[in-house]
């Protein structure tokens, strides 16, 4: 199979869609792989590395998209990427389309075969190619969240960590999955007073396990939501429902009602977010204030760290990406259950069901 990889171009976005190491993964299995001259970059990747695995440089990504047969992304397509597409080529790329109705819509008019990682899901009901995005985000949600604190960042000019005889930050995570117990590990870890709260009373005990009186654990519903934000100067948004528009825990009454000067870092932006004040942000400008509380709402935060996330997600991907290569993506969906929860798109019909049901979108069934 011919397998391009085009050069990111959402702002800020600094990811490549694979490695050198996992180009040469592709090629030493027969297939072709088309890459975007520039396209490692941003990552610490060269195009000589490129070369020296076996890809073939392409200048524009118009000539990656014309001879590929399957587009290997990081971030869902934007303007002028549309135009490139064609009826019935594969895009294997994070879409997170229950947040956009514009997206979907444009895709589903371009006919495409779309595969999206955030939905790829395993028989125990975790999420392979979205956890190391996860995890990435929510170690870097605590950093982040710290330099909102910060005076010149419009925070109230607390340390997380605090100093000897001065009481370090309070910090509530809502959502206990990969990207929030990624949250409350490094809160724990820079000395902060750290809630986790989960609607799961399970995956609560095995947090207080792992991290014993460190942290205390809550479960999850509107009235401790809203007692732990109010006495919280560092709230983290990370509730995700596979392939859903993220549920609105955090009213606008309540954020109003927050410490002046806290923050909010609201991980599920890329799914609406979770807070009724979020808006979309980017790397170029991260932060805003409203109702007195600093936002920090990047839809792409691992693009922060662009080397680390690009090694971690090649990691993950590339077994799916193989399958889909060397058997067709119909039959590697037919042989793994996992990738087939990531068909969204199939030649202009939705296959999704949450992401249908966000919209009130009827969903197609597709035999596999």
């Amino acid at each position: 199979m011919k397998i391009g990889i085009p050069k990111e171009i959402k702002p800020a976005e600094r990811r490549v869609a694979a490695t050198p190491a996992g180009v040469k993964a592709m090629v030493d299995h027969g297939h072709q792989v088309l890459v975007q001259a520039g396209a490692g970059a941003g990552s610490g990747f060269g195009d000589d590395q490129f070369a020296g695995a076996g890809a073939r440089l392409l200048d524009q990504a118009a000539e990656v998209w014309a001879e590929a047969e399957m587009i290997l992304k990081v971030k869902e397509p934007i303007a002028p990427e549309f135009d490139y597409m064609r009826p019935g080529q594969v895009l294997f790329t994070y879409l997170h389309l229950a947040a956009n109705r514009e997206l979907t819509d444009r895709l589903l008019a371009k006919e495409i075969i779309g595969v999206a990682y955030e939905t790829v899901q395993l028989a125990d009901g975790t999420l392979p190619l979205l956890a190391p995005m996860s995890e990435v985000a929510g170690r870097l949600s605590v950093q982040v969240g710290a330099h909102c604190l910060e005076y010149p960042s419009g925070g109230m000019g607390i340390l997380l960590s605090g100093v000897s005889g001065v009481r370090p930050a309070r910090v509530t995570v809502i959502g206990g999955g990969v990207a929030g117990l990624a949250a409350a590990v490094v809160a724990v870890g820079m000395k902060a007073r750290v809630s986790i709260l989960d609607v799961n009373a399970a995956r609560l005990r095995y947090i207080e396990d792992l991290l014993g009186d460190r942290l205390v654990t809550v479960m999850s519903n509107p009235a401790n939501i809203e007692a732990e934000c109010l006495k919280s100067h560092l709230v983290i948004g990370s509730v995700l429902i596979p392939g859903a528009k993220a549920p609105k825990l955090i009213s606008r009454e309540l954020v109003r009602g927050m410490i002046p000067g806290s923050a909010i870092v609201d991980i599920a932006v890329d799914q609406g977010g979770c807070a009724e004040t979020t808006r979309p942000t980017t790397h170029a400008k991260p932060t805003y204030v409203e109702e007195s509380v600093v936002h920090y709402a990047v839809t792409n935060m691992p693009g922060a760290v662009p080397r680390t996330s690009t090694i971690a997600l090649t990691n993950v991907t590339l077994a799916y990406a193989l399958a889909m290569a060397s058997k067709g993506w119909r039959r590697a969906m037919a042989e793994d259950p996992a990738l087939a929860k990531g068909l969204n798109l199939h030649r202009g019909e939705l296959v999704c069901p949450p992401v249908a049901e966000a919209f009130g979108l009827a969903c197609q069934a597709i035999n596999l």
